[in-house]
């Protein structure tokens, strides 16, 4: 796609990292912009002053992040293609005039109490940000990075689990100075907006991609048992019918829904988990709580994806998804017996979630080469989609069922733990299924295409 002479900055050519480039530059360009996405994490701040504002639901409330949501997932699935083609500066423009415009569209929303504009801003316009935005630095960290790839994509998508620890007490803080009425969610939708927009813009001007054949000095493809690297590249059209892709789809699936379904309901499980007892826990006890499970899906992400590296991509996911399966366990047999016990599972639980998410990557790029990974993830992260209505619906469904039927206190999620258990069995089968690419789906050697940022194997230096 040909740049306009004005925008002639994000042609891919333009990207092209100089001599002596640092790669070391590249994931804070990666870090840049999930740290800004991130902060659809915290829309709950957003909640109780458009509900009384605007006279919403919370059902109603909760719509500009639901859709958010959705378009994360289409946009990252049908724009992961785009993203492979155009690059890394074009991806996070778009990301950033997306994101950016979707806070000032719910700006107006706001200010003229338009709440079909809020949800188009936010939701519609602002979550095809955040796919574009997800999946935008993938391919290049790992360009760079083909030593470390977890650790790599393991900084960026920290960003996108941590970027609500920026937002959420700096969102209050803006609430606070200009008011929760509509004309102060108004004001702090604009001051976003506009600061992302400039946050974002760093990470547009700073990332490059590596010259074709670069890697680095001394380093050569690990083929350690369970790492599972191939050397071959794989397209999109042909990663998705092989069956290596539908198992890492169920694998991902599996893991998203068992740690959010901990996540979506974790203030009120805890509380309802020592109600009975002399543990019992204040609103502001179970708030720290909710706390510390995001400083877990924040830290797992990259703890998690660096030790892939040592560890092997199934390796890791044989431990997230057979040791997730025990915490389930001692949370439904010996939860409410010991509020630290419950803690530290449940800390686990969601470290694996938030780890999970930064490993597949480089797990995808294992399997399917990095020819057009970010493509290939995009598509994968459908997963997300459905595991992030299926995780909620579970324990909420399961604890309204169990409430009308007179149980209290663990009872309410005893149902719900073992579905979680039973889930993670199987994502732990499907991730034993997963072998090598057959090469029938490979693409050919000798064969040049307009995608291709790699070529085999000039030397390069470690900067």
């Amino acid at each position: 796609m040909p740049s306009t002479p004005r925008l002639a900055f994000l042609d891919r050519p333009r990207t092209l990292a100089p001599p002596g480039w640092s790669r070391w530059l590249v994931p804070p360009a990666a870090l840049s912009v999930h740290l800004a996405i991130g902060q659809a994490y915290a829309w709950s701040v957003f909640k109780p002053p458009l509900e009384s504002s605007l006279d919403l639901s919370g059902t109603a409330s909760a719509l500009p992040f639901q859709l958010g949501i959705v378009m994360l997932g289409l946009s990252a699935a049908f724009g992961g293609t785009l993203v492979e083609r155009n690059g890394p500066r074009w991806a996070m423009f778009v990301s950033l005039v997306c994101f950016s415009s979707g806070f000032l569209v719910a700006a107006l929303g706001a200010a003229t109490r338009q709440y079909w504009l809020v949800v188009l801003g936010y939701g519609f316009i602002g979550g095809i940000g955040l796919g574009i935005g997800y999946i935008s630095p993938v391919s290049t960290l790992m360009k760079w990075f083909p030593d470390r790839p977890g650790m790599a994509t393991g900084i960026a998508i920290m960003g996108f689990g941590g970027g609500a620890l920026i937002a959420s007490p700096w969102s209050t803080r803006l609430l606070d100075a200009f008011g929760e009425d509509s004309s102060g969610i108004a004001s702090t939708f604009l001051v976003h907006g506009l600061t992302y927009g400039a946050f974002m813009a760093l990470g547009v001007l700073l990332v490059r991609v590596p010259a074709d054949g670069w890697r680095p000095a001394g380093w050569e493809p690990p083929s350690a048992p369970g790492h599972l690297v191939s050397t071959a590249n794989v397209s999109a059209r042909n990663a998705i019918r092989t069956p290596q892709f539908w198992c890492l789809w169920v694998v991902l699936c599996m893991n998203v829904t068992a740690g959010i379904g901990i996540l979506e309901k974790a203030a009120p499980m805890i509380t309802d988990y020592f109600a009975d007892t002399s543990a019992s826990l204040t609103t502001s006890a179970a708030a720290g709580f909710v706390a510390l499970l995001s400083a877990a899906n924040m830290t797992g992400r990259l703890l998690w994806s660096s030790t892939s590296d040592l560890l092997g991509r199934k390796n890791m996911y044989r431990i997230y998804l057979g040791v997730g399966a025990l915490m389930y366990l001692a949370l439904a047999q010996l939860g409410d017996s010991s509020k630290p016990l419950f803690v530290v599972c449940a800390l686990v639980i969601l470290s694996f979630y938030g780890g999970g998410f930064a490993t597949v990557p480089a797990y995808l790029k294992d399997l399917f080469g990095t020819y057009q990974v970010g493509a290939i993830h995009g598509r994968l992260l459908t997963a997300w989609s459905l595991a992030g209505v299926l995780g909620p619906f579970i324990v909420n469904k399961v604890a309204d069922h169990q409430k009308e039927a007179g149980h209290t206190g663990p009872g309410l999620y005893s149902l719900s733990m073992s579905i979680m258990i039973g889930l993670l069995v199987v994502g732990f089968v499907a991730n034993e299924l997963i072998r090598p690419v057959d090469p029938r789906f490979h693409e050919p050697a000798a064969e040049p295409t307009d995608n291709r940022e790699s070529t085999p194997a000039e030397k390069g230096t470690d900067r």
